[in-house]
């Protein structure tokens, strides 16, 4: 897993996540740990280990 610093797309917050690098595209639902809204989390890893995430609030 891969510790990941992040802005919450509602609050603003800085916020961490967890992303599983098992995986190379993991599309899932993490609430914030600040405001608690879901927060949609598409990663994908690439084969040197670097990590690309998108956040998207649930209306969008």
């Amino acid at each position: 897993m891969l510790e990941c610093h992040v802005t919450c797309p509602y609050c603003g917050e800085s916020i961490e996540i967890l992303v599983d690098d098992s995986v190379s595209d993991s599309d899932y639902y993490e609430d914030c740990s600040v405001c608690c809204r879901p927060i949609r989390v598409q990663a994908s890893i690439d084969v040197e280990g670097g990590c690309q995430i998108v956040l998207l609030r649930d209306d969008e």
